[in-house]
């Protein structure tokens, strides 16, 4: 399985384009996390994640997170609101694979990409984890209504 996480302890650069918040999800920046996944040919391996991630909508909406899924150019919301998104340009930003292959990005508050993985990750044991290891979803939890 292929995961490629980005983010850790290392200082940021910047002006580096790989950081730079990802343009066709910006009415989300600041406000959410999005969770986007690309179906496969056959929808088996996005089914299975879409299962995983809509299993416990409680701890979705715990930590702000959007849930999007990609299907050609076509961009459906399983959890959370979103408006008017092109499945291409999404596609395009986060140079995902080919339409038909699995993907999967976990975008930050700030709107950066924070992992990629190429099979479906759990979210109890890693997706949640990774999350609630970020600076900032910590001190979200330190206050009194989350």
């Amino acid at each position: 399985m292929s995961k490629t996480l980005l983010y850790g302890a290392t200082k940021i650069d910047e002006t580096n384009s790989a950081y730079a918040p990802i343009e066709s999800l910006a009415q989300f920046q600041w406000k959410n996390r999005v969770f986007i996944l690309f179906a496969d040919r056959d929808n088996s391996r996005a089914a299975r994640q879409e299962n995983q991630l809509l299993a416990n909508r409680s701890a979705l909406d715990e930590r702000d997170l959007v849930v999007l899924k990609v299907s050609g150019a076509g961009v459906r919301p399983l959890f959370g609101a979103a408006d008017d998104l092109d499945g291409e340009a999404i596609r395009r930003d986060l140079e995902a694979p080919e339409v038909g292959e699995f993907a999967a990005f976990l975008l930050g508050k700030d709107g950066t990409v924070k992992l990629k993985v190429s099979e479906p990750i759990t979210t109890d044991g890693e997706l949640f984890a990774i999350i609630d290891s970020m600076p900032m979803r910590a001190a979200e939890s330190l206050k009194p209504d989350k």
